[in-house]
C-alpha cells in the first residue's frame, strides 16, 4: 500500500511538473507574440486584430493554425504579398503558432448593417448558394455562421472590401494559395453577389 501511495505521489507530482512547465511556455509564446503584434503588426492589424483599414483583414478570433499557415504561406511564397512576404521571413515556426493563438483569443465583433436590402442578398446566396449558375453556397464549408474551422477561415465580422479583394483574386488566379476550391466558387459569383455576400458576412458575429 505504501509502495502504491508513493507511486501515487511521485506520479502527481510529476504530472504537477509537466503542468507548470507547460504553462510556462505558454507564458513565453504569448509574451513573444505581444513583441512581435507590438512591433510590427499593429500597423496594419491593429494591437487587437482589429484592422482600422478594410484594406486589411481582422484577426482577431481567427483559427490560430489557419493563421500559423497563412503566415508560412507568405514565408515560403506559395501566397505572394510584397507585404506580408518580407514581415513573416524572419518569423520562426513557433512564432507562427504563438502569434495564431494570440490572435485566435481576441474577441471579434460583427460590424453594423448599411444596406438591409443587399445583406438579405448575400444572406440567401452564403447560406443557399444559387442553383441556376451552379454555386454552392458559402455555408456548405464556413458554417452557417461563418466560424470556418481550423483549415477554413473565419469569416464572421470580417471587412467586406476585404472578402470581395480575395474573392476577385480567387477568380483571377492572383491568389496563389488555396486557390484549388475557392477559384471555383469565385468564378460564379456575379458581381453583385460578390458584393452582398461581402456585406452579409460583416454582419455575423
Amino acid at each position: 500500500m505504501t509502495d502504491k501511495k508513493s507511486l501515487l505521489l511521485v506520479g502527481g507530482a510529476l504530472l504537477a511538473l509537466f503542468s507548470a512547465t507547460v504553462q510556462a511556455d505558454a507564458a513565453a509564446d504569448l509574451a513573444r507574440a505581444e513583441e512581435i503584434v507590438s512591433g510590427r503588426c499593429f500597423l496594419c492589424h491593429g494591437l487587437e486584430g482589429e484592422s482600422a483599414s478594410p484594406v486589411f483583414p481582422r484577426l482577431a478570433g481567427q483559427h490560430s493554425e489557419y493563421i500559423a499557415k497563412q503566415l508560412g504561406d507568405f514565408k515560403s511564397g506559395k501566397r505572394k504579398s510584397d507585404t506580408m512576404k518580407p514581415q513573416s521571413e524572419e518569423l520562426t515556426t513557433a512564432e507562427m503558432k504563438a502569434l495564431g493563438a494570440f490572435f485566435e483569443s481576441k474577441p471579434a465583433a460583427a460590424r453594423s448593417m448599411r444596406d438591409a436590402e443587399l445583406v438579405a442578398v448575400g444572406k440567401y446566396v452564403f447560406n443557399r448558394g444559387n442553383q441556376f449558375s451552379g454555386l454552392p453556397s458559402c455555408a456548405s464549408c464556413h458554417g452557417a455562421k461563418g466560424y470556418g474551422s481550423p483549415q477554413l477561415p473565419r469569416l464572421a465580422g470580417q471587412h467586406p472590401r476585404y472578402i470581395e479583394d480575395q474573392l476577385k483574386q480567387f477568380n483571377k488566379r492572383e491568389r496563389t494559395n488555396d486557390n484549388a476550391v475557392m477559384h471555383t466558387v469565385a468564378s460564379k459569383l456575379s458581381e453583385l453577389e460578390t458584393h452582398a455576400v461581402a456585406e452579409y458576412i460583416a454582419t455575423l458575429d
